[in-house]
């Protein structure tokens, strides 16, 4: 019988023209990208399908708009008598993903989560003024050697690993200047790749301090019940179920490492999960599945075509 995970995706698989595949051709979806609307009190489905990019970039925008999506495919699939709960052992999301995955897994309501993610992004935003942080992807090199450059980069700034995202493919994030002489860094240790990533903030570094006091003030108040199952943390590459310590870890997770590689392989080697599914926009994690264990079996789940294949090799 096939364990199988259903994954959500981050911020950076956004882009123009996202869900629309979905809204022509699925009630359902349509449904979806007007509670959340509503919820919003904002146009965010004409952003998600026109534009223009640098509003959809906007991370109070992308946050809640990848979970539209992301949530737009699991009513899809419920309406095809496709359940969550029976089609899923285990639900992981990437960063804000895991605020999709909970609500796909009947923690959250889809209102309440796009408010969050509404707060999280603007939380986010703010707690950086902009041109002070940045954040870079260095490829090439193991997860312990960009632990010792981003410590090596500090010099009195901040410099986290803020991703590790696949073998050979992890994030920093901190002060500009620092992630800047991680770069230089990272390239004289043999790094293969060292980039500036064209984010708005430092994301998932110590910078983020005063978004996660934003975001336990909100997680305190929010209706949050036990996921029908396991969610994979972030922070802690492992499944919980209890709803306390899910609000706490998401606190936990604004700064701290989203430990992606690790889940994967905690997913395939603890819970003994052979297939991924990809539910939302892009098929970043569906790649990353591929660089992290072949033998797992990652189908990305975002067009009408997409669902429907899913849905007859069930």
């Amino acid at each position: 019988m096939t364990k199988r995970a259903l994954t959500f995706p981050g911020q950076g698989s956004q882009a123009v023209g996202m869900g629309q595949d979905l809204a022509q051709n699925f009630a359902e979806a349509r449904a979806v990208f007007e509670e959340v609307d509503d919820a919003l009190q904002t146009k965010l489905s004409q952003i998600m399908f026109e534009g223009p990019d640098d509003t959809l970039r906007l991370t109070e925008n992308a946050q809640p708009a990848l979970m539209a999506v992301s949530m737009a495919v699991v009513r899809v699939l419920e309406a095809k008598g496709v359940k969550v709960g029976e089609v899923a052992d285990y639900v992981a999301g990437h960063s804000l993903g895991e605020y999709s995955a909970l609500c796909a897994a009947g923690s959250l309501s889809i209102s309440d989560t796009a408010r969050l993610l509404q707060t999280r992004g603007r939380a986010m935003q703010q707690a950086v003024p902009v041109g002070e942080g940045a954040m870079a992807a260095i490829l090439g090199l193991e997860l312990a050697e960009v632990e010792d450059v981003a410590e090596a980069a500090k010099q009195g700034g901040v410099c986290d690993v803020a991703n590790d995202n696949a073998p050979g493919q992890v994030v920093v994030s901190g002060s500009a200047s620092a992630v800047e002489r991680a770069i230089e860094l990272a390239k004289a240790k043999g790094a293969k790749r060292a980039l500036l990533l064209p984010v708005s903030a430092p994301f998932h570094c110590a910078m983020m301090g005063p978004a996660a006091e934003v975001m336990e003030g909100a997680l305190a108040n929010a209706d949050l019940v036990a996921p029908v199952v396991p969610i994979v943390s972030n922070v802690l590459a492992t499944a919980i179920t209890d709803p306390q310590e899910i609000k706490r870890r998401l606190v936990e997770q604004v700064c701290g490492k989203v430990r992606w590689s690790e889940s994967m392989t905690w997913l395939s080697s603890e819970a003994g999960v052979t297939e991924l599914a990809e539910l939302g926009t892009g098929k970043v994690l569906s790649g990353l599945a591929r660089r992290i264990n072949r033998d797992v079996k990652a189908v990305p789940l975002n067009t009408a075509d997409d669902i429907e294949a899913f849905v007859a090799a069930l």
